[in-house]
């Protein structure tokens, strides 16, 4: 019997041929090598020969000139950490360009090394380690200045280096807010995939139950007649053995075109159309119930309905003759009725045999699901015998 409830799902806004970008591709990124040493050789081809030109202009004692070319080249060499420790190089190059002004004539080279460790901490996830380097390195830099040791960072310089570090940042968490929003959707992406490939599994299990279901019980019904007729009226039991294998043979090619979307690329699957209501009443003649008339009244003169109309009320009308061999008791007459109700398709299948108890199974819960999904209404009923009632809008498969 039908599945659990499915819903339709198209392609969402921003996806598809027109998108202009795939969501789930990764883009394309520089490799983690480049990405890694590039901040550092940048860095060092800055501040190794601008300390090294400060030197020579300042003449410097040899401890300062010593320390101001190390210090240059302490900052580009924790980049080589940044990868695993973002934070605490974030942190350690802070330390360094503090010193650096500090100790190193004219306050030092451009600390390209400390923007480069903010940004890379901040693309990392580390945001709080880079705006705490940031602001106490902006602090004591500030505090050395109050107190005078900071004369060769005059004010334009201190402004100057404190906006290119915010722009470092800045660029570090626009990088890694595009990264996030990118992962977001290749995450809503397979997401979307394997809510796409579970409804398809499950509209092929659905469509397989209903054709087997149909077709296993016709063939045990003709199975059970051919037996009992086999000895005193073996014509009768011929007749049984070519409905089994007409019953056969359609659940065959019913099988056959629904298992047909899984077939690989390349491989000739079958092209034969969805059941609809021009099916039905060849359907409604090949059921058989076992002691009973099936009779089939089409008031529709014609009618033109959707694909997805024809073809939810051939599989009701299928689910519900089913049902009728399987489980009717006293059955003598079964009625399938098609009908216009307004702007709608009507399904009717009623028998007169006798109701117990029940519980709606999987068969009548699917035939609710298949209609509803297409906007209309279903009811059963268990006056006078068991019916179904359903209600399909005409637009209910258009769009």
């Amino acid at each position: 019997m039908p599945g659990p409830i499915m819903h339709a799902a198209g392609p969402p806004w921003g996806d598809g041929t027109w998108a202009g970008w795939d969501p789930d591709a990764r883009p394309r990124r520089v490799s983690r090598p480049l990405r890694l040493w590039i901040p550092v050789v940048l860095s060092a081809l800055v501040q190794l020969p601008t300390a090294v030109w400060i030197v020579r202009l300042d003449q410097p004692e040899p401890l300062v000139a010593v320390l101001t070319i190390a210090l240059a080249l302490v900052g580009p060499a924790a980049l080589v950490a940044a990868r695993r420790f973002p934070g605490p190089v974030a942190a350690f190059v802070a330390v360094a360009t503090v010193v650096a002004l500090l100790v190193s004539p004219d306050g030092g080279p451009p600390p390209l090394a400390f923007a480069f460790a903010l940004a890379s901490a901040v693309v990392r996830g580390a945001r709080v380690w880079a705006w705490a380097s940031l602001a106490g390195a902006w602090a004591i830099a500030l505090a050395l200045a109050a107190f005078g040791a900071g004369d060769a960072w005059p004010p334009p310089r201190m402004i100057g280096t404190t906006f290119g570090l915010l722009l470092a940042v800045g660029a570090g968490e626009l990088i890694r807010t595009r990264r996030d929003r990118m992962d977001a959707f290749r995450a809503a992406a397979a997401r979307r995939r394997a809510s796409a490939a579970e409804e398809e599994r499950l509209r092929i299990a659905r469509e397989l139950h209903d054709v087997l279901a149909h077709s296993l019980s016709q063939i045990n019904v003709q199975a059970g007649v051919g037996l009992h007729l086999a000895e005193t009226q073996p014509e009768k039991a011929t007749e049984a053995l070519a409905a089994i294998k007409q019953a056969s043979k359609t659940a065959l090619d019913d099988v056959r075109s629904v298992l047909g979307v899984l077939r690989a690329d390349g491989e000739a699957a079958p092209r034969s159309p969805q059941p609809g209501l021009d099916g039905i009443a060849a359907l409604v003649a090949a059921t058989g119930v076992p002691g009973a008339e099936v009779q089939f009244v089409d008031e529709l003169e014609g009618a033109t309905v959707p694909a997805a109309v024809g073809a939810a009320s051939y599989r009701i009308v299928q689910e519900a003759l089913t049902n009728v061999a399987r489980h009717g008791a006293e059955v003598t007459r079964v009625e399938v009725r098609l009908s216009r109700d307004g702007d709608a398709l009507r399904v009717r299948v009623h028998d007169d045999g006798r109701v117990d108890a029940f519980e709606p199974g999987r068969g009548l819960l699917g035939m609710r699901e298949r209609v509803e999904r297409l906007g209309g209404s279903f009811d059963v009923s268990a006056d006078h015998g068991f019916g179904i009632d359903a209600r399909i809008p005409f637009t209910g498969g258009a769009g």
